[in-house]
């Protein structure tokens, strides 16, 4: 296919641009394959560069001969064009819809996108399972790197090396794979440093009515109890959407079969509710009633600070049950690829402190989202204004890293980075130049030979002069485990996500700039200070004490 065929009308002169905190452009539209191009002769004028792929939806007014296309992206920005002559208005409108809904991801930019700055380290090559297994090997040698899913056979959604117990052979293995939803058997998902206790993820064994048991499966978990310790299985599922499951064959452990494991349940939304959410979420931020009782009464109906929450507790609980308890902790939902990898992210970012780097939180992200299965393609395709339907749209990613925002906020000191890298990952994740996001599985990556046609994320966020936005001024090296607060009133609305288009939160983020400028600045008059007692010092080593007049 051509994008010639679905672009009706290339160029139109005269269109005026309106954008949140910005001034009224008036220029020259353009539609290429990718990009919505809005481009001014007017001086000190920022052009706009839209891609396709970020548009969310469309609407198209008209008042006479004008026309008026409201474009609402995925990063919830809405921007309006102002189209003189209708048929240029409908032309451009029916090319944005065929360019923004594109079914082949072979056919998406970032198999087009060439980088403009050298690639000096290939992120694609930086997070393999290889390199993080030796990590582990110098800590403990009761893990195995396993080459059983070499051909994404037993399990489609895992990658292709896997870390298990030592003493469980690749036969066993296979026949935990046919117990467990989707074939995803028990791994590794951390090792924690401090007591060797472990934390595995998987998704629901298939109980079914029958009570069906495995004893491999069984043998495979347990084998990563010490002598003597109980472990815990938290189930993200309250107990009646877990006895349900039963009748679809699914289902939960057995206490009589896993007699050293105690199951917990909890209530993560599933995937389909948070996407009803993130819309009534975003519906009640662009609201101009300037009603507190309305704006109260949609934030609450939304239920996304009360999902924040469940998540953040679950985290917490399963990082109590590693670190205080001493137990080796299971954590799975039904599917094993969504409130599965929010918390067992979540309980690294607060056990691990290597997480809390830019360059952990990278690991984290290849290793919990991306090698685990997560299907991003899927999740992200749609966000909160798109018209159609739902299908297997839901912002399990974004709600992970509101909850990262979160526990970020109550430890500033604590992380590496910013806001805006977390800001960063939510957009590209949505829409991006970069092939990192694409795809739902390593399978599926590895078939579209990402590594190979398109520029990773991690290439163009390590370069120095792109890591330096990103880095909190704040950071000092913490090595403790952070234990965030759950408390409703410790919970706030994450602004820079979701009311950052709104004009009451850019008096703020300038607030927040100058801040960081204020901090920089007596950073450098501390070290200042600090270079001239270094000098005191060396002239009293070699002096003797200096004497006040």
């Amino acid at each position: 296919m051509e994008f010639a065929e679905l672009i009706k009308t290339p160029r139109v002169d005269g269109v005026v641009l309106h954008r949140p905190f910005m001034p009224t452009v008036e220029g020259t539209l353009c539609l290429t394959g990718h990009h919505l191009i809005l481009s001014s002769r007017q001086d000190n004028t920022e052009e706009l560069w839209l891609l396709h792929a970020n548009i969310d939806s469309i609407e198209k007014r008209f008042v006479g001969s004008l026309g008026t296309i409201i474009v609402k992206c995925k990063d919830l920005r809405v921007i309006q064009l102002d189209i003189p002559g209708m048929e240029e208005c409908l032309n451009i409108a029916s090319s944005i819809e065929a360019l923004s809904t594109l079914d082949s991801v072979s056919l998406m930019y970032p198999f087009f996108y060439r980088p403009l700055f050298e690639v000096i380290e290939d992120g694609w090559q930086l997070f393999v399972p290889e390199e993080a297994f030796k990590d582990l090997e110098s800590m403990t040698d009761e893990w195995r790197l396993s080459e059983v899913n070499k051909d994404f056979s037993v399990c489609p959604s895992y990658p292709s090396l896997l870390t298990v117990p030592k003493d469980i052979d690749d036969e066993s293995l296979c026949k935990a794979a046919s117990f467990r939803h989707g074939g995803r058997f028990p791994v590794l998902s951390y090792y924690h440093k401090k007591n060797g206790m472990v934390m595995m993820r998987a998704a629901q064994p298939l109980t079914g009515t029958n009570g069906r048991r495995c004893k491999e499966d069984e043998k495979l978990i347990n084998a990563t109890l010490c002598a003597g310790k109980r472990g815990y299985i938290i189930d993200t599922r309250t107990i009646a959407v877990a006895q349900q499951a039963k009748a679809r064959g699914g289902g939960f452990e057995q206490e009589a079969n896993y007699a050293q494991w105690r199951r917990i349940h909890k209530a993560i939304e599933r995937s389909n509710v948070l996407q009803e959410g993130l819309i009534k979420l975003v519906e009640a931020c662009n609201d101009q009633s300037h009603s507190m009782d309305r704006w109260l009464s949609k934030l609450e109906a939304s239920n996304w600070q009360s999902n924040v929450k469940e998540i953040l507790t679950t985290a917490c609980l399963a990082a109590q049950c590693i670190d205080r308890e001493g137990a080796s902790v299971l954590v799975h939902g039904t599917e094993g690829t969504d409130s599965t990898l929010q918390v067992t992210s979540l309980a690294q970012i607060i056990l691990d402190p290597a997480c809390r780097t830019i360059r952990g939180f990278e690991a984290l992200i290849e290793r919990e989202w991306l090698q685990a299965g997560h299907p991003f393609q899927q999740r992200c395709a749609q966000s909160a204004y798109s018209n159609g339907k739902p299908r297997s749209e839901a912002p399990v990613f974004l709600l992970f890293l509101d909850c990262v925002w979160q526990i970020l906020r109550q430890f500033p000191c604590s992380f590496q980075f910013n806001e805006n890298f977390l800001i960063m990952l939510f957009e590209h994740a949505y829409a991006s130049q970069f092939g990192t996001f694409l795809g739902n599985s390593v399978a599926e990556r590895l078939k579209l030979l990402l590594s190979q046609k398109t520029v990773s994320l991690w290439s163009w966020v390590n370069r120095p002069q792109e890591l330096e936005r990103f880095l909190n001024p704040l950071y000092e090296p913490n090595n403790l485990v952070i234990w965030p607060s759950v408390a409703p009133q410790s919970l706030l609305l994450w602004e820079g996500v979701f009311l950052r288009w709104n004009r009451s939160t850019k008096c703020l983020d300038e607030a927040y700039q100058e801040m960081v400028h204020i901090i920089e600045y007596n950073k450098e008059l501390q070290n200042k200070v600090n270079s001239l007692r270094r000098q005191l010092a060396q002239l009293e080593t070699e002096d003797g004490p200096l004497q006040t007049p």
